[in-house]
């Protein structure tokens, strides 16, 4: 998980976008005007001016391309830290391959009573287009910075270790007004009986709030929500609490390099000024547009089964209240995103009070189950009201089960990275349901076919699973 973009971050990419549409299309019909109006480059004797409708139709395609191009070699990931030189290597491998495209179809393209595509135009496009970018490319960035240094900070960051990569951090985080952070405290990493370190020159003592075994306390009271390890001495007992808690609280994690050997999943490199910082590589939905391409699969989804759901719930509804007394749909609490409790509908399968006694695993041949609930549990009809979850943006049509709050207290305590499903909405079904795992089944298998979901998100996985569900019948009780 990485820090949470917020609002700022978000508009900054969406103008980054539009400003490089923009760009690339003002580039297009720069570099026509250059070819055929301005007079600069001579046209053959047999050669005529072609319809202008055709390159204002390229310039659209082009500047449609390069913002495709564009997000896929990472240019709108937010906050940009660093120079504006560090960016012109993707900048220039981002236009190359969409004018690499675009010579492509000018050169198969055929529209019946338009000439062919004027190479001599793509070429001077490239030009032309690479200015109109770098310009407003710099433009914005050197806009955001002075945005960004106006604006409040939304991070508060709190640093382990008190030596001279600490104290460099702080330096690098105050220079770096995009990140907006602000400094929540020092930790000190020694552990009970070890001598304490002597504090690096720059930072005071009143900004050091503890000891690492303060580390619940100070996040508490210091609001942290993000945690950045600057002392690679830490031992493994106390690192692999840090990454729990971090885990467990969705606080952003860090560390200074020197730690390379403990690290077991992909890690990036950010540069704060001259500092790096290891973190955890993104996972797919921690992409803004992945989330917006989920939702509105979500959206669209949730109202296709909504209506399909009617009739079905029309007809189970007298049957449900026939098999016991009590109201045709199920009200229960669950743990949704980060953690927090939602009211999750299902279509009642037992009699009320069935759980008079506490939470209790559903298990082949349930005695509880009614009639008509042993039907609607065999084809998973019981899940149907969970629409109304999704278009409420409680739950996804496909991602981790949600669970009751008294089982998560306790697996969060005895499975290792258990919190980590909690970092996106919980699905009508997922993965581990469609392998069987569902019920009284592992608790570790099913994590670990949940993470595997996070991490490996695509569109096509979602609808892979959808289509799974209808057919996958094990451990349906």
């Amino acid at each position: 998980m990485q820090a949470k973009r917020n609002n700022f971050e978000v508009g900054c990419g969406l103008l980054g976008a539009a400003a490089d549409f923009l760009a690339g299309a003002a580039g297009v019909w720069a570099a026509t005007w250059i070819r055929f109006a301005s007079g600069w480059v001579p046209l053959h004797r047999t050669e005529t001016v072609p319809p202008m409708g055709m390159y204002a139709w390229a310039a659209w395609i082009v500047a449609a391309l390069l913002v495709f191009v564009f997000r896929q070699v990472g240019l709108y990931r937010r906050p940009q830290l660093g120079s504006f030189g560090d960016r012109v290597p993707r900048l220039v491998r981002g236009l190359s391959i969409t004018f690499g495209a675009a010579l492509a179809l000018a050169s198969v393209v055929r529209i019946e009573g338009w000439p062919p595509y004027s190479r001599t135009v793509v070429v001077i496009a490239y030009a032309t287009v690479m200015v109109a970018v770098f310009t407003e490319r710099l433009l914005l960035f050197r806009a955001e910075w002075l945005w960004a240094k106006k604006r409040a900070p939304v991070r508060r960051i709190l640093i382990v270790g008190t030596g001279r990569a600490a104290a460099r951090l702080r330096t690098a985080m105050q220079r770096e007004p995009r990140l907006r952070a602000r400094l929540a405290g020092y930790l000190r990493a020694n552990e009970p009986g070890e001598p304490e370190e002597a504090l690096a020159p720059g930072i005071e003592q009143d900004d050091v709030k503890g000891d690492i075994w303060d580390l619940e306390r100070v996040v508490e009271s210091e609001r942290a929500d993000e945690i950045i390890l600057a002392d690679p001495h830490l031992s493994r007992a106390r690192l692999m609490q840090l990454l729990t808690l971090c885990e467990q609280r969705f606080l952003a994690f860090r560390m200074v390099p020197d730690l390379y050997g403990i690290l077991t999943t992909r890690v990036q490199v950010q540069h704060v000024s001259d500092v790096p910082l290891i973190s955890m590589a993104a996972w797919p939905l921690d992409a803004f547009w992945n989330r917006f391409l989920k939702r509105t699969e979500d959206v669209l989804g949730s109202l296709v089964g909504l209506v399909l759901s009617v009739p079905i719930v029309a007809v189970a509804a007298p049957f449900i209240k026939r098999s016991s007394p009590g109201p045709v749909f199920y009200r229960q609490e669950r743990c949704g995103l980060e953690g927090k409790p939602f009211t999750l509908y299902k279509l009642r399968t037992m009699p009320v009070g069935s759980e008079a006694g506490g939470p209790v695993w559903t298990r082949d041949h349930d005695p509880r189950r009614t009639r008509v609930g042993r039907i609607l549990r065999k084809w998973n009809l019981d899940e149907l009201p969970q629409f109304w979850n999704v278009l409420k943006g409680e739950m996804s049509l496909v991602g981790p089960r949600p669970e009751r709050p008294f089982f998560v207290e306790q697996f969060k305590r005895e499975v290792g990275h258990y919190m980590a499903r909690h970092a996106s909405r919980p699905g009508m079904t997922g993965w581990a349901q469609v392998n069987g795992l569902r019920g009284d089944t592992s608790i570790r298998d099913r994590v670990q076919h949940d993470l595997y979901y996070l991490e490996n998100w695509s569109l096509s996985f979602d609808l892979k699973i959808l289509v799974h569900t209808f057919f996958t019948r094990e451990n349906a009780y």
